[in-house]
């Protein structure tokens, strides 16, 4: 890290000479520029072609970009979407001279054209000390300008070329964090006790999956012996975890989520594990939606761990099922019900009554029908794309993993309850498998399935209708 921190103050001498070479003293851009003068401002900062200036003007820009209350933030970002575009008549005269000469000069010569002017503005902004997270959290905020205007788009009022080029602008995001966080640039740390709490502090502000209520609850998951937390880190956010993984090593595949996370149980001596469960993954930026760190992550914990722990023979998760409950909710009132017979229905009906599952008698009718029901959820229910509707199961299955069990009544909190009527399932990451899965998963959609599951599929029922995806 101190490599990193040389850079930084490096990086920040020159933008304190940049800032005497433009004429800017510290604050005087956050004292008069409102959005549409910062808009200016970048356009000024891709026409610079000196360094010092350019690292000077970036982060100014990025400070009063901070500044800016959501409503001027949005007004900033609908200005760089619709004006930061690509030369079209650049990019007609390019394709010209290609077809007339198409050699790879012009080739590079049109691919430079049609490369959007707001690319190169990012990139000219992360120059800047501190650009990255910067820019990560300008891309959560266009992502709320995003979903105004969809809204505004149901609602028969968006300008549908300014949705376009919002769409655009968040691809040219994406695009360019692909590569600033590809695999080559992350580092994987152990987080325990000793590591620094300001971390710990993000660990427990961006668990997404199972709360953790406090200092001690954090604790018991990552002190003890059998207990392991995993974080990829990027060294432009250096303190700033981007996806985390909580582990439970044991002695068997867990049903269910509540003895892993008591803390009155007894810690299991790590040798005499067997399996380790991933019981709990979260990304912590949501400006790097759509770039991918779960895959990397498990696969490299799951190396480390058979190195660390020889007797480790089963990695396993314990997941939600965060889809289920409004899928069988739809289905329980269509007048033809996917995978449910109508005894099903029927017995479903005691999932209406408040304690249900502490009821054995209704538990256990419910449990005859929840159990075909999600089944058919995971191995027959598609989205419009052909792939299951349950996101934790998309990932899981494009990682390679095998939907090895469903398990009732695995999550009896307010939460799990809610989301999928206390549903929980194990995925298996067979080490001999994962490559073979993944393929036919990707190529053909087939869910890698146990026996255990796939026999309690309801024979003769019609498959289910595709359902399009709401778009975050």
């Amino acid at each position: 890290m101190a490599a990193i921190s040389f850079f930084g103050d490096l990086l920040q001498t020159i933008s304190d000479r940049g800032r005497d070479l433009v004429g800017l003293g510290r604050g005087d851009i956050a004292a008069r520029a409102g959005a549409a003068d910062l808009a200016r401002l970048c356009d000024d900062l891709i026409s610079r072609r000196g360094e010092a200036s350019g690292v000077a003007l970036a982060r100014a820009i990025l400070d009063r970009y901070g500044s800016l209350g959501p409503a001027e933030r949005h007004d900033f970002l609908r200005a760089i979407a619709l004006d930061f575009d690509a030369d079209h008549g650049a990019v007609e005269a390019a394709i010209t001279a290609y077809l007339a000469d198409p050699s790879r000069a012009r080739l590079g010569t049109l691919h430079e054209a049609a490369e959007p002017r707001s690319q190169e503005l990012i990139r000219r902004l992360n120059l800047a000390r501190g650009g990255t997270l910067s820019l990560v959290r300008m891309r959560e905020d266009l992502f709320d300008l995003r979903r105004t205007l969809r809204k505004e788009g149901r609602d028969g009022a968006a300008d549908k070329a300014l949705l376009d080029a919002a769409d655009s602008l968040d691809s040219d995001f994406e695009h360019l964090f692909a590569s600033w966080f590809n695999r080559g640039f992350l580092v994987l740390r152990h987080i325990d006790w000793t590591t620094p709490a300001h971390i710990l502090e993000k660990i427990i502000r961006y668990e997404a999956v199972h709360a953790i209520a406090d200092w001690d609850d954090l604790r018991a998951r990552i002190e003890p012996p059998d207990r392991r937390c995993f974080a990829f880190f990027h060294p432009a956010l250096a303190d700033e975890p981007l996806i985390f993984v909580e582990v439970a090593l044991t002695e068997g595949i867990a049903p269910a989520i509540a003895p892993i996370l008591s803390r009155e149980r007894k810690p299991l001596p790590p040798r005499s594990a067997t399996t380790a469960i991933f019981y709990s993954i979260s990304n912590c930026q949501k400006g790097l939606a759509g770039v991918t760190f779960g895959n990397f992550l498990i696969k490299q914990v799951v190396e480390d761990l058979a190195r660390e722990i020889p007797s480790l023979k089963t990695f396993v998760t314990l997941s939600p099922v965060p889809g289920f409950s409004s899928w069988l909710t739809r289905e329980r009132r269509a007048d033809s019900p996917q995978g449910l017979l109508p005894e099903d229905v029927e017995a479903l009906r005691a999932l209406d009554v408040p304690g249900w599952q502490a009821d054995k008698t209704l538990s256990d009718a419910v449990r005859k029908a929840l159990i075909p029901a999600a089944a058919t959820y995971f191995l027959r229910a598609k989205n419009e794309r052909g792939r299951p509707l349950d996101p934790v199961a998309r990932f899981h299955l494009g990682n390679g993993a095998r939907l090895e069990r469903i398990n009732f009544l695995g999550d009896t909190s307010d939460k799990g309850l809610a989301q999928s009527h206390g549903l929980m399932v194990n995925y298996l990451y067979d080490l001999g498998a994962i490559e073979k899965n993944h393929e036919t998963y990707a190529n053909l959609g087939t869910v890698a399935a146990a026996a255990a599951v796939t026999r309690e599929l309801r024979a003769k029922l019609p498959p289910p209708r595709a359902v399009a995806l709401a778009e975050a």
